[in-house]
């Protein structure tokens, strides 16, 4: 009965397109022939020319393309109402025939006089927040490896009916939440947004399931809707705004641009939420990523760091926008009714929109702001110092490694005065928080993109390169400067201080925890080996200097387990040095012995 309804429907849907174009090619030609007529009439009289002819033949052709815009936009907004609608009619009408169901076996046991767990309910709860958070229901997602292999299995099958799909897909389901789960990897499997229909589609195929995604009409949240019902899940559709592609902190939703839709769904007695859409898709692009190099042949000790530019999209399973908790979900989707945030005390949108800018893997990897009151636009001071710390677990701690771009908020520049912005920022370990120190060299708001990876200390010492994912973003506006701000010595890029050589190289440091020392003309700077490593090379920087010229400065010396650098300070200022090493079991690379580095501090050297 429902496939015959949608017959029906998506042929209404095939009618009126064809009779709008008809309507629209008619109205088209008409308007040509009489603006052709007019014109021809004017070059007779020596009132145009060919000139004026190419002229109004540009103006026509865009104005017909900008009505056939406008026609095609309306129909399908009109198409996707229609569709959504059928969806909801239909959809209840099996959540009906659910609650019947349930309803019938429930009396049956209690004229049996068994006593059975509480059901499902029979009818949708309303919005309140969940009773307890993801990780108690599940913190590893092994937990779904039999229901996640059967979902991936059959979304490269032959299924021909809702029906068909729902009872494959949920089978070996114990649980609501494996239901739910069921559906959500299927369509996330699925990739519906690169699927290729052919044009006569049989709606009796198992592609003809998907014939709402063909036409344009159905997407993944009226999708997941669907198969929820014909699963006998209650599941809405939630309307609202997202930080999606193109947002940047400190924009307003003024507007549509960052309209979004996504669903929760009533799981394990409390609505959770569920974006497939982000679940399947990751865009991957040069403001979303970033490889950083930390390797280099011996001796030399300089360094780079590159970003890709890819601007394709990449499909990639996000376990985080299933069953995501509100307090988390808020962060990135804001929905029109203020009960669908979920939370004990909703928030308003001027409040969405100072939230942070953060992506899921800012929650996979368990971050949290220092400051709680964090906003996204953050106000310089006189100095133009701005501070932002990201506190982590310990298991964080030891793995993860963060990155950082800085670039003029309006424009994709990241140069002043021939200096990268990223010399004016300074990134250090402060405890269990990274802790990024912003220096604004200017009043023209920056943007402060922050990376993270997780990196075992034997990766990191292969030395190859590491892709960071963006985990967050702020604007930095410095209204007034009062000073003339230097940038930091041109260093390897990365943390400050000796918390990374100890955590991936087991370098202790002896004499030095910070990541300023200020010292007079003489530095002596000591580690332990926690374990065997091999030529160290010390480099030293100074601003408008030769690297050449500082050479001679530094001298590394290795005593049984203790690792010795001298520094003699020709000028007194400001320098960088960065710490170089390597495994003793590394073996040479096209002849060359190739160094990782470790560690850098920034030192203010005082001569009398």
């Amino acid at each position: 009965m429902h496939r015959n309804v949608e017959d029906n429907l998506y042929k209404t849907f095939d009618e009126t397109r064809q009779r709008e174009m008809t309507e629209f090619e008619k109205e088209t030609q008409e308007e040509w022939e009489k603006a052709l007529q007019d014109f021809a009439r004017r070059f007779e009289r020596g009132q145009a020319n060919k000139n004026h002819k190419d002229e109004l033949i540009r103006q026509l052709t865009i104005k017909r393309d900008k009505k056939l815009e406008t026609i095609t936009s309306k129909r399908k907004e009109r198409e996707r109402f229609q569709t959504a609608e059928l969806v909801d009619r239909q959809a209840k009408e099996m959540l009906d025939l659910f609650k019947q169901a349930r309803i019938d076996r429930e009396y049956a046991e209690f004229e049996r006089e068994q006593i059975s767990p509480p059901s499902y309910p029979t009818t949708p709860p309303p919005p309140l927040p969940p009773s307890c958070s993801k990780r108690h229901i599940y913190t590893d997602t092994s937990i779904f490896e039999q229901i996640d292999q059967v979902a991936i299995s059959v979304a490269q099958s032959e299924v021909a009916t809702f029906t068909d799909l729902i009872r494959t897909l949920t089978e070996g389901a114990r649980s609501d939440v494996d239901k739910a789960r069921a559906i959500y990897r299927w369509i996330t499997v699925k990739n519906l947004n690169v699927l290729i229909f052919d044009n006569d589609l049989d709606a009796n195929t198992p592609m003809g399931l998907l014939r709402g995604i063909k036409y344009g009409t159905e997407s993944y949240h009226v999708l997941f809707k669907r198969l929820c019902a014909f699963a006998g899940l209650h599941c809405v559709v939630i309307k609202g705004f997202s930080k999606s592609a193109g947002y940047q902190p400190g924009f307003k939703f003024d507007d549509n641009r960052f309209r979004n839709t996504w669903n929760a769904v009533f799981l394990d007695g409390s609505w959770r939420f569920v974006q497939c859409n982000w679940g399947a898709r990751h865009i991957v692009n040069a403001k979303e990523s970033a490889t950083a190099a930390s390797r280099h042949p011996y001796p030399s000790s300089s360094n780079s760091g590159s970003s890709t530019k890819d601007g394709n999209l990449r499909y990639e399973y996000d376990d985080h926008y299933f069953m995501t908790d509100p307090e988390e979900f808020i962060y990135e989707f804001f929905p029109h009714d203020a009960d669908w945030q979920l939370l004990p005390r909703p928030i308003s949108l001027k409040q969405f929109e100072n939230l942070p800018f953060v992506r899921s893997i800012f929650f996979r990897y368990g971050l949290r702001f220092t400051d709680t009151t964090l906003p996204s636009v953050i106000y310089a001071d006189k100095t133009g110092a701005a501070t932002i710390s990201i506190s982590m677990s310990p298991e964080a701690v030891d793995n993860l490694i963060f990155h950082y771009n800085l670039r003029f908020y309006e424009s994709d520049e990241s140069d002043i005065n021939g200096m990268n912005l990223k010399r004016f920022v300074m990134q250090s370990m402060v405890g269990d928080a990274i802790v990024f120190r912003v220096h604004s060299p200017s009043t023209r708001p920056l943007l402060l993109d922050i990376f993270a990876n997780a990196v075992s200390p034997g990766h990191y010492l292969t030395g190859q390169p590491i892709k960071f994912k963006s985990v967050c973003k702020f604007k930095i506006i410095c209204e007034n400067l009062n000073v003339i701000m230097v940038p930091l010595p041109e260093c390897a890029s990365g943390e400050w201080g000796p918390a990374k050589a100890f955590r991936l190289f087991g370098l202790l440091p002896l004499t030095h925890e910070e990541a300023i020392i200020n010292c007079d003309q003489y530095c002596e700077i000591r580690f332990r080996m926690l374990k065997p490593l091999v030529d160290f090379v010390a480099s030293l920087h100074k601003n408008r200097i030769d690297d050449r010229n500082l050479h001679r400065c530094c001298q590394t010396i290795i005593r049984d387990d203790e690792v010795i650098i001298k520094i003699e300070f020709p000028d007194e200022g400001q320098y960088g040095l960065d710490i170089y090493t390597r495994d003793g079991g590394q073996l040479p690379i096209n002849g060359k012995q190739l160094l990782t580095h470790c560690c850098k501090y920034l030192i203010n050297a005082r001569v009398d």
